[in-house]
């Protein structure tokens, strides 16, 4: 270790360095040992602080306007790292900006305690999942106290705690009487190596965004929440938060939600009575539909397809599950397909065209059916060239298209029957005109889809909440009673928590075997756990009132804080989180239990700390211990290194920054409190004019850089300062 890094250690700075010719060295270790245990005793960032001392004798609330900052809670994974230093200065920032100008301000911490990354740490550990999550997360608080966070820490919470539990079983329970939770077979994603199932969003490229192990498809029957009955609430909600959330991130709610306008029509299949309905957002292209084709994985494959094409199309499927969805949406991969035996007929010219299962349409599209027009689709195209199938432009492409499927703009060409044509109309007019004729002959209708899905609930693992149903032969599936929540984990202390395909909880006979509720009789518990993301749906209205025990919060304590202010998290939660946030709140809305639809008022995203241009990894040997980063320069030094890096939003690559720089910035504050004083009372007016002039438009220039979430030029305006006063 140089001398200068163990000068740094002890918490002083370099002999040449000018700010030590200080008769007072700033001393960070000195000064943090000193007054960190103050702050904590003085409890100085608690909400309602003034509350007692401001209510009158009839025992008003706090006058003072409310503030509610928030940080997306964190995941008891190890201690803080530089990640945690980045995230947590700006909600601080925040948080202290709005206590130094007198709002009452709410700003608590809590922990996110279930899922999977605990309970495979705690496998590996041969340590009980609850012993790691719990000590991680007392690490963890020490490691915010040193870092100076002002949090509320009476409001401190964890959801792995049965009373935090107890309530999201409570809500579970509302949303079952609502219709919104229930149970169905269907393929479902599932991750080979946690051995548990998992919903779209949690499938990054085709593999599971915690281990990173490839997907595939399993037949389960699994809970969802009925998400899609709000998808349009859901992204018409998302105008008003235009001018406070990121554009990027409604962007991509927005296309989550994925809205599509187009038409519903009806073909008729050989051999089935109904017929079966494929949505599509060109109608127009109707006359162009030359073959049918199925998801080979939908159960309709299975229904439609002739008995001397079984085989064939067993065997493709069995080919098509070894695929990732990522893999089957691939405009490069060869097109395959297995013909069912069977035509539809094109409702618009009456021609049967062949059905084919293939593996570029997925099940759960629709009815995973869709009408193939090779001429404008060039995914149809290619399946078409592969199998030998007509391919009929309705579309003219411009005479300098020399592609293959158009999919632009054009008059209609090929596209008339003995009732009416399209020929020569744009597209708009077109669609407008096919679309009128199939709702006057019964043939089809306008319609809108999306391409969000249901929720997906079920965990196949221990360390998660339960889901309070029972599982009975003469009743069927019974709602555990409010007055038996929370339905408690079993210790499971010394068993097996491996994942194995299903959830450790069914060898817990002592707790499987119940009676049911309603008749009495033998029944079993639901061993499925909720998706972690339904711990965190809901947690920032359970910090206004932590220990409230007649619900999941005091509606007086919500209506006082929320909606919350300003959140503060990373993008990759953008999606996810999110989303089943703002689900969660409407839903609420509609039981009455909230007065609001949405429940962050204002959006901030912070980038990555990476290091030499990538992320910090173990394996690339570029990892950065923020503790070791504290110890060398301080606390006040690090978190104003992350602060003054750039715009938020951006990655800061420690590598580029100096937290050594910002350590002499402070040394030369800390002499400037020391040089530049004056008594108490002293008339201001009798300083420098210039001075006063300049501090007063830093106040201002502040105070709007600040507000705009421009951090590092508002560090930038007070070193002008600090210049000023020394000169």
């Amino acid at each position: 270790m140089t001398e200068d890094m163990t000068t740094r250690r002890r918490g002083g700075l370099p002999a040449d360095d000018p700010a030590s010719s200080s008769h007072e060295t700033y001393d960070f270790a000195r000064i943090q040992a000193r007054w960190l245990p103050v702050w904590q005793r003085m409890d100085a960032f608690r909400a309602d602080r003034l509350a007692a001392a401001s209510r009158d004798a009839a025992g008003a609330e706090d006058p003072r306007e409310r503030r509610y900052v928030l940080d997306m809670f964190p995941y008891p994974s190890g201690d803080l790292h530089m990640g945690h230093g980045e995230a947590y200065a700006f909600g601080d920032l925040l948080a202290r900006y709005w206590f130094q100008r007198g709002y009452n301000v709410l700003h608590p911490i809590g922990w996110d305690g279930f899922g999977l990354p605990a309970e495979n740490a705690a496998i590996r550990n041969s340590t009980h999942p609850a012993e790691w999550t719990y000590a991680n997360i007392e690490t963890q608080a020490e490691s915010f106290k040193r870092y100076g966070a002002s949090f509320d820490w009476r409001r401190r919470m964890r959801t792995c705690d049965p009373e935090y539990y107890r309530w999201t079983q409570w809500l579970f329970l509302r949303f079952y009487e609502r219709g919104l939770a229930y149970r169905k077979a269907s393929a479902v994603n599932w991750c080979p190596r946690d051995q548990t199932v998992l919903a779209n969003e949690q499938v990054t490229g085709g593999n599971c965004e915690r281990c990173g192990t490839t997907v595939t498809k399993r037949e389960l029957t699994q809970w969802y929440f009925k998400i899609t009955d709000y998808a349009q609430r859901l992204l018409d909600d998302l105008e008003p938060l235009e001018a406070t959330w990121p554009e990027r991130v409604l962007a991509m709610q927005r296309n989550w939600i994925g809205r599509s306008e187009g038409v519903s029509v009806d073909f008729v299949v050989d051999g089935r009575e109904a017929p079966v309905t494929v949505f599509t957002t060109r109608p127009d292209t109707l006359f162009g539909a030359t073959f049918f084709v199925v998801a080979a994985d939908a159960p309709l494959a299975q229904e439609i397809c002739a008995p001397e094409q079984r085989a064939a199309l067993d065997a493709y499927l069995e080919q098509v599950r070894r695929s990732t969805e990522v893999e089957r949406l691939s405009a490069e991969r060869e097109k395959t397909g297995v013909f069912l035996g069977v035509h539809a007929v094109n409702p618009v010219n009456g021609r049967r065209i062949p059905a084919y299962a293939a593996d570029y349409v997925l099940a759960d599209y629709g009815t995973g059916a869709i009408m193939a027009v090779p001429g404008q689709d060039q995914r149809d195209w290619d399946f078409a060239a592969a199998h030998q199938l007509p391919i009929i432009r309705t579309v003219r492409p411009p005479d300098d298209f020399d592609g293959e499927a158009y999919g632009g703009d054009g008059p209609a060409i090929n596209s008339a029957n003995d009732e009416f044509s399209l020929d020569g109309l744009p597209v708009e007019e077109a669609k407008a005109r096919i679309v009128a004729w199939l709702e006057t002959k019964g043939l089809g209708a306008g319609t809108v889809t999306f391409r969000l899905r249901d929720w997906l609930v079920s965990r196949q693992r221990y360390w998660g909440c339960p889901i309070p149903i029972v599982h009975c032969g003469s009743c069927g599936e019974v709602a555990v009673p409010d007055d038996q929540l929370p339905i408690e984990l079993p210790d499971l202390r010394g068993a097996d928590l491996a994942p194995q395909g299903v959830s450790p909880l069914a060898t817990a006979s002592g707790w499987v075997d119940v009676d049911c509720p309603t008749c009495g009789g033998p029944a079993r518990r639901d061993t499925d756990t909720m998706d972690t993301f339904v711990d965190s749906s809901w947690y920032y209205m359970r910090y206004t009132s932590p220990g409230y025990t007649e619900g999941p919060f005091d509606p007086e304590a919500l209506r006082r804080w929320m909606p919350v202010d300003q959140y503060v998290g990373g993008v990759e939660h953008a999606i996810l989180h999110l989303l089943y946030s703002r689900f969660f709140t409407k839903v609420l809305y509609d039981m009455g239990a909230v007065e609001f639809t949405e429940p962050f008022r204002a959006l901030l995203n912070q980038g990555q700390v990476i290091n030499e241009g990538k992320a910090m990894s173990k394996s690339l040997g570029n990892g950065v211990d923020l503790s070791e980063q504290l110890a060398i320069y301080g606390v006040d030094a690090v978190r104003l290194t992350m602060v003054f890096a750039g715009p938020p939003g951006d990655d800061i690559d420690w590598a580029d920054v100096s937290p050594g720089g910002q350590l002499r910035f402070l040394q030369r504050a800390w002499r400037l409190a020391g040089d530049v004083t004056s008594e108490p009372d002293a008339d201001p007016t009798g300083g420098d004019p210039m001075l006063r002039r300049v501090t007063h438009r830093t106040i201002g220039e502040v105070t709007d850089l600040v507000e705009a979430f421009k951090f590092n030029v508002a560090v930038a305006r007070l070193m002008e300062l600090a210049n000023a006063v020394r000169r």
